[in-house]
């Protein structure tokens, strides 16, 4: 799947109310031997920063569990897995701020969304629908160029 299709797939299930992080390991994870329900359901803590803690963005943590299933280490003894699990996150991150300036929620929002009226406000300006499509886009070309 070309970066084109795989991004449209993740904005579609992202727009269909599915998280960041969702919408990211879920356009994957059929390329590990994860079915879609699965990767719904793994993901689907990490969505707003972290359980809308506003802390490290959902479409990151799904990119990060993406270059894991791709790099990650099975046993302790493969250390080398492990380093390059880790160098491709560093990887993943500098790409990611050279396009946001950050990988943290609240500062791609501008808006913390851990507190009720954080989230409201984020809402009604429309952050989630303007401001998180392309976090999610950015995080699926990123790994696409990676991989």
């Amino acid at each position: 799947m070309n970066n084109y299709n795989r991004a449209d797939k993740a904005l579609a299930i992202f727009k269909e109310g599915i998280n960041c992080s969702q919408a990211v390991l879920s356009c994957f994870a059929e390329d590990f031997g994860i079915d879609k329900n699965t990767a719904l359901k793994l993901a689907a803590g990490f969505g707003g920063g972290m359980g809308r803690t506003g802390h490290r963005c959902g479409a990151v943590t799904g990119a990060y569990m993406v270059i894991g299933l791709k790099y990650g280490a099975t046993t302790g003894q493969d250390k080398a897995a492990k380093e390059l699990t880790y160098q491709k996150v560093r990887e993943f991150n500098e790409k990611f701020e050279a396009l946001n300036k950050t990988v943290t929620c609240r500062n791609l929002l501008n808006c913390d969304i851990s507190t009720p009226e954080g989230f409201e406000e984020a809402k009604q300006k429309g952050l989630l629908t303007t401001l998180c499509p392309k976090f999610v886009k950015d995080a699926v070309d990123i790994l696409e160029g990676m991989m």
